[in-house]
């Protein structure tokens, strides 16, 4: 849909353009003209002044424009109470290139509260200061989203109490029976913690990318520990370690559960793509001018192909896999990551280590080297 609209508003964009260079107002009989009338989505022509020239239907009914008449040109701010609009025009004036924003649009209140509608907006610079706007309705795409989300989220709080009682029993099972009996149970426990991880990613993936609520002061350090500790007998099949350098504690404000979440996340797909006997550095660097906090995890492994680093950060994504030790996943460890990162205020980057050659994470999450209340002062020293 976006290169659609991307596509049609650069060949119009010079038609329109050249028109409206010659008539203040486009004729009808025109071919761009009676294009731009027939089209699905809604298109609008404004002038330097910002003044309103050119409206198809489907913008009318988008924007609510009922009282613009094609014959008294007016400014659009005058008619379409959108902030949100008028600055995408105003940058799209400085840019050669098409400008694109999303918002909730908030129609003109009726007999009742106006409900909002989702808008994309994809807009481009013409001839004399012209500016040409092509909008799309994402409404119904919102609410279906919404209403997936929603499914998501019944459906694994429906499944996360009965996952769990099996957990317990099969626990019980496995200490009252003898081998290899025993074997089977093992087994059983192994399937039900993947099943429980992945009912916990699917929350995760149903919180979306929602701001933290009420942080909390959490040493990130000690969490890294932490995760390390749980995920140990994993790595210790693959007789991997832990090269760690940083501060001895760090604390910053956030969600200590999804952040405990997206560290694991990032260390479980370190040892899955580790080869036997090597080594997995984290790196944990305070920015004191930028109010930021870096962490680097870095494998041995063989890092990420290139064809696949555009594409990391997708739901589902699963990469190549080209050693017999890469074991595979359901492709929402690293997308999880990054919703939790954002979540935070921060960002991700993946790609590969110029020195180890494997695959690098590089997390940044805000950060003050004030005292946070309820936390130990942070030592100065390097481990």
């Amino acid at each position: 849909m976006e290169w659609s609209l991307l596509l049609l508003g650069l060949g119009l964009g010079g038609a329109v353009g050249w028109g409206l260079s010659r008539w203040r107002l486009p004729p009808p009989s025109l071919a761009w003209a009676e294009m731009i009338q027939g089209l699905p989505w809604g298109c609008l022509v404004v002038d330097e002044e910002n003044q309103l020239i050119l409206c198809n239907p489907a913008a009318r009914e988008l924007l609510s424009l009922h009282r613009w008449q094609p014959e008294q040109p007016r400014l659009l701010l005058e008619l379409v109470r959108s902030y949100e609009l008028d600055q995408l025009i105003e940058r799209t004036r400085s840019h050669t290139t098409p400008c694109t924003e999303e918002w909730a649009f908030y129609p003109p209140a009726g007999e009742s509260a106006p409900l909002p509608i989702a808008l994309r907006a994809t807009a481009q610079r013409l001839t004399q200061g012209q500016v040409v706007v092509f909008l799309e309705n994402r409404q119904t795409l919102v609410e279906l989203s919404q209403a997936r989300e929603r499914w998501v989220t019944d459906l694994t709080h429906e499944l996360k109490t009965p996952l769990t009682a099996m957990r317990l029993v099969a626990e019980a099972l496995h200490q009252r029976l003898e081998p290899p009996l025993q074997t089977w149970v093992s087994r059983l426990l192994g399937e039900l913690d993947r099943l429980i991880h992945l009912v916990h990613n699917w929350l995760e993936v149903a919180q979306g990318r929602s701001p933290v609520r009420n942080p909390t002061p959490v040493d990130v350090v000690a969490l890294v520990q932490t995760v390390w500790q749980a995920l140990e007998p994993l790595a210790q099949r693959k007789h991997l370690t832990l090269d760690y350098l940083g501060p001895a504690c760090l604390w910053l404000k956030g969600d200590e559960l999804r952040l405990y979440r997206m560290f694991c996340n990032v260390l479980d797909n370190s040892i899955k793509y580790s080869p036997p006997g090597g080594t997995i550095h984290v790196r944990i660097t305070p920015q004191t001018v930028h109010q930021r906090v870096e962490i680097d995890v870095i494998d041995e492994g063989a890092g990420f192909p290139a064809a696949d680093l555009p594409h990391l950060f997708e739901r589902f994504y699963q990469g190549q896999r080209d050693a017999p030790w890469q074991e595979s996943g359901t492709g929402l460890g690293l997308a999880i990551v990054r919703q939790i990162v954002v979540a935070h205020g921060g960002d991700v980057q993946a790609s590969n280590h110029p020195q180890w050659g494997g695959a690098w994470l590089h997390i940044q999450l805000p950060w003050t080297a004030e005292p946070l209340p309820g936390a130990e002062p942070p030592p100065v020293k390097e481990r």
